[in-house]
């Protein structure tokens, strides 16, 4: 009999391993008392496992993430993070779920069809971001939001790769790898404030190095799919 194949690669389970070892490593070294940023920084890692892999398990799991980390953020006055994840990032995994249940590829129902997108949509969604950037500064500016040039980059950045995740372009991982960035500086600042905080720094670090991987296994999907 011919062994099954695993569903996860050798490689895709040890970064998922080391994901959440370093999240809970972190959270306890530092004695870090609020749960919530372990629960997030966990249910996040395993969204990163499955939309990696194309699985709209993923953008399910994305939503609760959003949901977590919008309350994280408010607890710290990262206004913009929290109106970000739940206004926007999150009413866009709602629809990523649809498209992506409604396009799987040709071979794998588990596994959405990478789609291309045409040079004109780049354009359009570069212009939309810059338009709900530039009135998300403002907003969060009567807010009082801390670090606000930095929240409102990360706005910028989070419309582009959820736009280009519910589009099913392979791009959407460096979108969100550059909104990773991002944010290990938004939580860096914090972290000078009190070390508790130190724990989110790693849960991005953790999210940088998940998403460089998902753009590289989407890049191979893509190719995959257009063989067959």
């Amino acid at each position: 009999m011919k062994k099954k194949e695993s569903y996860f690669t050798t490689f895709e389970l040890l970064l998922f391993t080391l994901s959440l070892f370093i999240s809970v490593f972190f959270f306890f070294i530092f004695r870090n008392s609020e749960y919530l940023y372990l629960i997030s920084s966990l249910i996040g890692v395993t969204a990163l496992l499955f939309v990696s892999k194309g699985n709209p398990v993923g953008q399910i799991l994305t939503v609760v993430f959003s949901v977590f980390y919008g309350i994280v953020s408010y607890s710290c006055g990262y206004y913009g993070e929290m109106i970000t994840y739940l206004g926007m990032t999150t009413p866009i995994a709602i629809l990523s779920i649809i498209t992506w249940i409604k396009n799987p590829s040709d071979k794998n129902k588990s596994e959405v069809k990478v789609n291309k997108l045409k040079n004109k949509e780049y354009i359009i969604m570069f212009l939309v971001a810059i338009l709900v950037t530039g009135g998300f500064y403002f907003i969060l500016d009567a807010l009082n939001t801390n670090n606000l040039i930095i929240s409102t980059i990360s706005v910028f950045t989070s419309f582009i790769a959820a736009y280009l995740s519910m589009r099913r372009s392979r791009f959407y991982a460096l979108g969100y790898a550059l909104n990773d960035i991002i944010l290990i500086i938004l939580w860096v600042y914090m972290s000078i404030e009190s070390a508790n905080y130190i724990s989110m720094v790693i849960c991005f670090v953790a999210f940088l190095v998940n998403d460089l991987y998902g753009f590289i296994n989407w890049t191979r999907l893509s190719k995959k799919q257009m063989m067959n």
